[in-house]
């Protein structure tokens, strides 16, 4: 067997968002978010916005002039959602609610046990918040 690429984590993920401040307020304002960095491109009259999420979680937030939207229903090839683990779901539901989100019920994996729920962010990307234990 050939030797295994040397990964060690996820370093970031990567959205595009065609409502840049509501995008940028979402991430800061409804899931903890804390800005490393923020440029304006003027170039391609984009931003880059690199934020920090609870877990040491690294997300990057482009914008661009009229991107694409997103294709979701029927699911299309690529990116389905971003995963976010925690320990607490129910409260997760509670703090995300006040903050004006509308996370779904919350759901039972089928094959593991595990309680989940999923919220979108302004431009519809599925975030899930998946319940782990210790």
């Amino acid at each position: 067997m050939s030797a295994r690429l040397p990964l060690s984590r996820l370093h970031h993920v990567a959205l595009i968002t065609a409502h840049y401040e509501c995008a940028k307020r979402f991430y800061i304002e409804v899931l903890d978010a804390h800005v490393l960095n923020e440029a304006y491109r003027s170039d391609r009259d984009s931003y880059k916005l690199d934020l920090l999420l609870p877990g040491n979680i690294q997300l990057e937030l482009f914008s661009f002039p009229s991107p694409p939207a997103r294709p979701s229903y029927p699911e299309a090839c690529g990116l389905r959602h971003i995963a976010f683990a925690t320990d607490d779901l129910d409260t997760c539901v509670e703090i995300l609610k006040e903050r004006g989100a509308t996370p779904e019920p919350v759901r039972v994996d089928e094959f593991t046990g595990a309680r989940f729920t999923f919220l979108s962010d302004p431009d519809g990307t599925p975030i899930e918040l998946y319940e782990t234990t210790a």
